[in-house]
């Protein structure tokens, strides 16, 4: 499941929890394609809050889907707390345009500012 919420026009969050499964992942997409139908270029928040599984297959789709669209985010704020979340960003980050920034759960209030900053 997950909570769909706006910063502001060229900005969508998104905030994960419980599965990560492909159907998670499928909405997270249409909800990105109606947004860049809007904008040619979009900012995305992205917060694992309490996941408490993910699926292979989902997992891999969510790190090449950044990859397949680095023309189309500015920039990228992840929260969360697993660390290998945040070495799958940092490996996007080598290979995408978009500047990808990881945070913690603590520093949230953080990321979220940065991604609503111009």
């Amino acid at each position: 499941m997950s909570t769909v919420f706006s910063f502001s026009d060229d900005t969508i969050g998104f905030i994960i929890e419980g599965v990560v499964d492909d159907k998670t992942i499928e909405n997270l997409k249409e909800s990105l394609a109606l947004k860049l139908k809007e904008y040619n270029s979009i900012n995305l928040y992205l917060e694992d809050s309490g996941i408490e599984k993910f699926r292979l297959q989902s997992v891999v789709t969510r790190a090449l889907f950044p990859l397949e669209n680095s023309n189309s985010f500015g920039k990228v704020a992840m929260v969360s707390d697993r660390r290998w979340i945040h070495l799958l960003s940092s490996f996007n980050n080598l290979f995408t345009q978009c500047e990808i920034r990881c945070y913690t759960s603590e520093n949230r209030i953080e990321a979220m500012s940065w991604i609503a900053s111009k």
